[in-house]
């Protein structure tokens, strides 16, 4: 096989290594979580959007805590106050820049097009791309926005699953429509248009139905959805419906494969002992039904439960065999892995 350098939608590594207060342990292989260097290195994996996440003020649990006789439905959380969220969005953004200043050179924070393809085509390189989940780090003023933008901010999710002062996320709910409640507020509209005019990326992952719309109704941007799958094979309120991959495709957008097995799953369920094409059949119900230049590979690392058979990123050289064997030329593949993401940051990012 050709070389495929993945550039993967989404990972929670940082929080990860904030909880266990351990940075080098990025540049030592370990057992623990999805990713660290040596593990990426060796699974292909060439860089990735480095989520900063603030979690609830109270943990109720993930879709295990909160069955129901068809799937699970957990409830939405509160909302986290922005002066919580700012304190722990600046130490996990720290953490990113911490690693690049440690990493000899192995790792960097890019924030242009340009500097994305560079690492690409080295292999001893990690691009690292800056991007918040949930933007409550974030004043309605839009100041914070500015001041993160210049410090490498490149890529925002407008929520996380819970409503804040700019929208309101989609509950872990199976089986459900996205359609769960209001579209943006005034502030989420205005910060839209504020990210597209400074180059954001707006990931629209975790966002409702009627907030979906809203974005695809005011960005000048490929519409983009960082590390959700097909609801009409699985589904979840976190997955995009036809209607919504559409849009997504007809704005020349990307959707990034969620490697979560209860996204992926046909029946919502928690069980990991599932096989890689669970992924593929994601992968290629988007490519055959909206066009392979719309989907791509966004594995929520260190944010979910993965597969067994998938087990971390050492896994990925297995998946990109099972894409390989379900027809997808080397074209296609080179714009499942980093092509179709590079295409969209550029026509995105200033």
């Amino acid at each position: 096989m050709g070389h495929f350098p993945i550039l993967d939608g989404h990972n929670d590594t940082l929080l990860r290594l904030h909880k266990s207060n351990d940075t080098p342990s990025f540049f030592t292989e370990s057992t623990s979580g999805h990713i660290d260097l040596p593990r990426a290195k060796k699974g292909g994996l060439g860089g990735g959007f480095f989520a900063v996440y603030t979690p609830d003020a109270v943990d109720q649990g993930g879709p295990e805590s909160h069955l129901t006789e068809t799937g699970y439905d957990v409830p939405l959380p509160p909302m986290i106050s922005h002066e919580r969220a700012l304190t722990f969005s600046n130490a996990l953004a720290a953490k990113l820049f911490q690693i690049e200043a440690a990493s000899d050179g192995q790792f960097k924070v890019v924030r242009t097009a340009a500097e994305l393809k560079d690492c690409l085509q080295q292999q001893d390189m990690m691009a690292a791309i800056f991007h918040i989940e949930g933007a409550e780090a974030i004043d309605t003023n839009l100041d914070a926005l500015h001041v993160l933008y210049q410090a490498g901010l490149r890529s925002l999710g407008i929520v996380w699953s819970r409503p804040n002062l700019f929208g309101e996320g989609v509950p872990f709910r199976y089986p459900s429509s996205p359609d769960t409640g209001s579209g943006l507020t005034d502030a989420g509209k205005a910060l839209v248009r504020e990210c597209n005019q400074l180059g954001i990326m707006i990931d629209t992952t975790h966002l409702n139905e009627k907030g979906f719309w809203d974005v695809a109704n005011i960005t000048d941007a490929p519409i983009v959805a960082t590390h959700s799958n097909a609801h009409a094979l699985s589904p979840s309120a976190r997955n995009l419906t036809d209607k919504q991959l559409a849009a997504i495709a007809a704005s020349g957008g990307v959707a990034g494969i969620n490697y979560a097995v209860n996204m992926l799953r046909q029946d919502g369920g928690l069980g990991t002992n599932i096989s890689l094409d669970n992924i593929v059949r994601h992968v290629a119900y988007i490519a055959e039904n909206f066009g392979v230049d719309h989907v791509a590979l966004g594995s929520d690392f260190d944010g979910t439960t993965v597969s067994d058979s998938l087990s971390d990123v050492t896994g990925l050289p297995h998946l990109l065999e099972r894409l390989k064997a379900h027809g997808f030329d080397d074209d296609e593949l080179q714009k499942i892995t980093h092509g179709n993401w590079v295409r969209v940051l550029e026509n995105t990012w200033k």
